[in-house]
């Protein structure tokens, strides 16, 4: 297995349980505001400490500032509105499946701008994927 498929694979488990938190905070209606700033204080802990790991100076276009900050608000509004929905009572079985659907807007993006090819089989894969999340929110 290569090195991208492994860091895959890690990120697909630590968001699975990062995702699961959102729940946790949820029932037991932790304040949405209080938990996003200290989920986000600890992301930046450890994007500081990898940062002095690596030893690399701080760069950064001003389009890719402008794109972390639009990414970071759009983040925080993808956050604070599933905490609300596990707040207000939403089942993780239904919720999750729901957030899964975002690989399509990924997908959809990454062929308009990249031009990223989309194939029988990758679009056979999306149609499973797809599926399975309707199946598991059910």
């Amino acid at each position: 297995m290569n090195t991208p498929i492994i860091l895959a694979l890690l990120a697909l488990i630590t968001i699975g349980i990062h995702q699961f938190f959102w729940k946790i905070a949820g029932v037991n209606q932790a304040y949405g505001p209080s938990y996003m700033i200290v989920e986000t204080l600890a992301f930046g802990i450890v994007a500081v400490i990898i940062h002095i790991w690596q030893s690399h100076p701080f760069t950064l276009s001003t389009r890719m500032i402008w794109l972390a900050g639009l990414g970071g608000t759009l983040s925080g509004i993808a956050l604070f509105s599933m905490l609300l929905a596990f707040r207000l009572g939403g089942e993780g079985s239904i919720l999750y499946p729901i957030i899964g659907l975002s690989v399509m807007i990924s997908v959809i993006l990454a062929f308009v701008i990249y031009r990223e090819p989309i194939t029988y089989t990758k679009l056979l894969g999306l149609g499973f994927g797809v599926t399975s999340i309707i199946f598991l929110s059910r």
